[in-house]
């Protein structure tokens, strides 16, 4: 089954758009990284989601919760008042969650970086 990653940027900038929100905005209402969102949003990076990161975008664009699992696989979104189908929270998963993780804590760890440097430049000598 082939994956249509620009499918999704393309429904979750259409959706930005009509909303009026920036994507800071979508990342902290989502609680998905920023790095994730723009990834997504310009297409940059082509690699295994955690369901939850989708469904997650997907509920705070207020669609149901496997509408961008289903855009990005080809298939119809469901309704939002359809139910949500089972999926088994298999190794794969798990493993997507745990990446994400980390790219939110080398985010952060970065800006960390970005700041100390920033400070480090701005100490007068001898001090």
């Amino acid at each position: 089954m082939s994956e249509d990653w620009a499918a999704v940027a393309k429904a979750i900038n259409e959706r930005v758009h009509e909303m009026g929100w920036r994507q800071r905005e979508l990342a902290e209402r989502s609680r998905v990284s920023q790095a994730i969102v723009r990834e997504l949003q310009h297409h940059t990076v082509e690699r295994r989601r955690s369901t939850r990161t989708l469904e997650s975008l997907s509920v705070t664009l207020g669609w149901h919760p496997q509408h961008l699992d289903a855009v990005l696989h080809g298939r119809r979104p469901p309704e939002v008042n359809e139910p949500v189908a089972d999926h088994e929270d298999t190794l794969w998963s798990r493993l997507d969650s745990l990446e994400q993780r980390l790219d939110e804590i080398t985010e952060r760890l970065d800006d960390l970086k970005s700041g100390l440097s920033t400070v480090i430049k701005n100490v007068k000598p001898g001090r």
